[in-house]
């Protein structure tokens, strides 16, 4: 085969120059080495150059060189034979390379400690075994130096999408890499292409003098009212050895502005059903950005604005006048359109109530009557009645039948909104039932026995309207008086206090214009004195004192038993008939004496101690006591 010998080489140490001349020969060297090796800023690097000759060369050198990277001519770096190895001096590698064999293989590795940015270039292997042939080889020594994560600033002035060319949203930058990184832009998770008219990216690469790479991208863009929500953000990616890496930065929002098409309107408080007094506030919201100024103003008063606050009105002590339609209007300065809203504001109400009959009625004993409670609302309502505190009724209607004195008193109805508990009045009707004084048991005429001498309360209620007066006329006794006269709206009470001096009637009469109504007592004295209360009617007497005196005559009633008994046995004593005690000769054989305690009925249904202004104790507690002797 034909071989190129060069004019210079070193054999042995020795330089030796000839002619270029073809030389036929068939010995060849077979020359193996990688296209690139990939090596990181700062670690060691290995290219390796294996060879293999046809005929085993006598002597042969190899010689490293490295190309210029300013020019296409190399630098020999390295020279080496059977006798030396030398490392030429002066290079950038100086110092830096080393030369090895390769195992069992012919071959060598040069090695390139603490690789610099520098280093990157081409590397020649040439091996020369003279006759036994030569050759060649080369590897491209790549370095890389992964950038910077980059930095991404959004503008921060709003962009209006009525420019009509892409606007700048955004910048990023990619420091400190080797080889240039390249930038790439995302809307969301979709790359970004430029696109006459629409995108646009501006890229500038700076050079360091370290040899590193510095890359800034520049986005411009035509916003749509879309990319409000949108995130940018721009991505790194770079070289490393064996593979490309990527790195992202954060995503940025920007500021869009757009023209306001939509405008709502709706009440922001309070919640649910407005009542007359309430505070409403009513809110306005455009779809536009920034949001434009905004204008309220009533449906029927479209020329008078109403003062509000930005986008809110607020309507104090609102009443049913302040119902009706309520508009927000909103004008682009852009493009001085006007948008409008509205919102219908019900403001509900309850009148006062109005009852029928109006404050009082009088009524005739037996008459019925119906009375009404009307309050206009505009919600629907609920009536309640009520008469001391008690439910007498529901419904707007009441209905009072048969009238009696007890119907008298005044009614209360109370009208609510159950839908809007806020809302709620009242009102009322004084019923006065009118007719001739009523007693009770007046039919009945009360008698009693009492002690001479002894005091006796006798009690009288008169219900009616007008209003009666009571009158006593007693007989049988000069010694009387009346202890206590009381009246409420509808009654009349007289108490007095008779000094029972023999057999009395007295009578009660009340009268009004209506008519009269009496009652009747009847007390007779009794045989035996009787034990009771000497000292007229006292208001200031307690249940304490009833107790004391019951117990009082018991004892005594004992004590006298006793000592009738005592004198019987002597005979010092005969049996004999007094009012109601009658002796007997039943049982002849056996002596005794018994103790009737009675209480006449008709005294109880008399009410003669009855308590009077809040004094619960009085005649009443008085005992009547009959005895009677058995021998």
């Amino acid at each position: 085969m034909g071989l190129l010998i060069p004019d210079t080489a070193w054999i042995g140490g020795h330089c030796i120059s000839s002619n270029i001349l073809p030389i036929y020969t068939w010995a060849k060297v077979d020359m193996t080495m990688e296209e690139s090796v990939e090596v990181y800023l700062g670690d060691s690097a290995g290219i390796p150059c294996q060879y293999v000759f046809s005929e085993q060369p006598r002597a042969f050198m190899i010689q490293w060189f490295v190309r210029n990277p300013s020019s296409s001519s190399r630098e020999r770096i390295y020279y080496g034979d059977n006798a030396q190895q030398i490392v030429d001096d002066g290079t950038d590698f100086t110092g830096r390379i080393t030369v090895s064999n390769v195992g069992d293989k012919e071959g060598v590795l040069l090695t390139i400690q603490d690789v610099q940015l520098t280093d990157e270039r081409e590397f020649f292997c040439q091996v020369n075994g003279m006759a036994a042939g030569n050759g060649e080889g080369k590897t491209h020594l790549r370095v890389f130096d992964p950038p910077m994560a980059p930095v991404i600033e959004g503008v921060h002035a709003g962009i209006s999408v009525t420019n009509e060319l892409p606007s700048k949203i955004a910048s990023c930058e990619a420091r400190n890499g080797f080889p240039r990184p390249n930038i790439t832009w995302y809307r969301g998770i979709s790359p970004l292409t430029p696109t006459h008219g629409q995108i646009n990216v501006v890229i500038l690469v700076t050079r360091e003098s370290s040899g590193f790479y510095t890359v800034q991208s520049e986005l411009q863009y035509k916003v749509a009212k879309e990319d409000k929500d949108v995130l940018f953000s721009c991505e790194v990616s770079y070289y490393v050895p064996g593979a490309v890496r990527t790195a992202e930065s954060k995503g940025i929002n920007i500021t869009v502005h757009y023209p306001t098409t939509v405008v709502e309107l709706w009440k922001e408080s309070p919640q649910g059903l407005v009542k007359e007094g309430d505070t409403v506030e009513i809110r306005c919201q455009g779809d536009g950005n920034p949001p434009p100024p905004f204008t309220f103003n009533r449906e029927q008063e479209q020329e008078t604005a109403l003062e509000a606050s930005d986008d809110t009105l607020v309507l104090r002590e609102v009443t049913r006048g302040d119902s009706g339609v309520y508009q927000c209007r909103s004008l682009d300065l852009d493009t001085y359109e006007e948008v409008m809203g509205d919102v219908q504001l019900i403001v509900h109400y309850l009148d006062p109530a109005l009852v029928v009959p109006k404050d009082s009625e009088i009524m005739f004993k037996g008459e019925s009557l119906t009375a009404t409670c009307n309050a206009l609302s505009s919600l629907e309502t609920f009536t309640v009645w009520f008469k001391n505190g008690q439910q007498v009724g529901t419904g707007h209607m009441l209905f009072l039948q048969d009238a009696t004195y007890d119907t008298a008193g005044e009614y209360v109805c109370e009208v609510t909104v159950p839908s809007l508990p806020g809302l709620h009045t009242s009102g009322s009707v004084h019923i006065i039932v009118q007719g001739a004084p009523q007693m009770k048991d007046a039919d009945r005429e009360v008698e009693m026995e009492e002690g001479a001498g002894k005091w006796v309360n006798l009690s009288c209620e008169a219900h009616a309207h007008p209003l009666p007066t009571i009158s006593w006329t007693v007989t049988g006794s000069q010694s009387w008086r009346e202890v206590l006269t009381s009246a409420t709206e509808h009654s009349t009470i007289s108490l007095v206090s008779v000094k029972v001096t023999s057999d009395i009637t007295a009578f009660c009469n009340a009268t009004n214009e209506m008519g009269t109504e009496a009652k009747s007592f009847s007390i007779s004295i009794s045989a035996i004195p009787m034990v009771t209360s000497t000292a007229p009617y006292s208001p200031a007497e307690g249940n304490g004192v009833i107790i004391v005196v019951v117990i009082i005559c018991i004892l005594l009633l004992a004590v006298l038993a006793s000592v009738l008994y005592f004198l019987h046995k002597k005979g010092k004593i005969t049996c004999g008939r007094s009012g109601k005690q009658e002796i007997t000769k039943e049982n002849p054989n056996k002596d005794g004496i018994v103790v009737e305690m009675k209480t006449d009925t008709k005294t109880e249904e008399a009410v003669l101690l009855k308590g009077v202004s809040g004094d619960k104790n009085g005649p009443s507690n008085q005992v009547t006591m009959n005895m009677k002797a058995i021998r």
